[in-house]
């Protein structure tokens, strides 16, 4: 059987997961302690983030021709790939907190939503708090008129009782 056939597959799977991928950030992970990649690997799996270490060529492969294509300049040496389908913000802010603890472990680059970042960019990233979060604080910020209105009227209401 031939290499090429034997790395097909693979080169396949990393195309699954980038296809409907809303983020892919890469990473340098020498130096991390095994205690301290399986943390990260933990933290990853529990946002549904898919997080693998393949060899650089195969993922060249499987980027070729896709909006993750600008990442094939950052595959250098040892690298993971961080992959989220769902929150795009995800796998930037939580290497980026991981990294804060763990020095050896180094952002390289990413693309999310369609945009390449460097390392920089992807700390920038880094800092945009989840769709949730922002969807909460919006909530909030509309509602806080409405409920200060509501206290107005209730304390109106009380004290016209007052006086009757």
């Amino acid at each position: 059987m031939a290499k090429v056939e034997l790395k097909q597959p693979i080169v396949d799977e990393i195309s699954s997961y980038i296809k409907d991928a809303v983020s892919v950030v890469l990473v340098d992970y020498r130096g991390l302690t095994v205690t301290q990649d399986t943390e990260l690997r933990k933290q990853l799996r529990e946002e549904g983030i898919v997080y693998k270490v393949y060899k650089n060529t195969l993922v060249k492969r499987a980027i070729a021709g896709t909006e993750y294509e600008a990442l094939g300049a950052q595959l250098e040496g040892p690298t993971a790939v961080a992959i989220s389908a769902s929150d795009a913000t995800a796998p930037a802010r939580i290497l980026s907190e991981f990294a804060k603890k763990a020095d050896k472990l180094e952002l390289k680059a990413g693309v999310v939503e369609g945009t390449y970042y460097d390392a920089e960019g992807i700390k920038v990233i880094a800092n945009i708090p989840s769709r949730e979060v922002l969807l909460s604080r919006l909530l909030g910020s509309m509602q806080s008129p409405i409920t200060n209105f509501a206290r107005v009227l209730k304390q109106i209401a009380e004290k016209q009782g007052e006086n009757a």
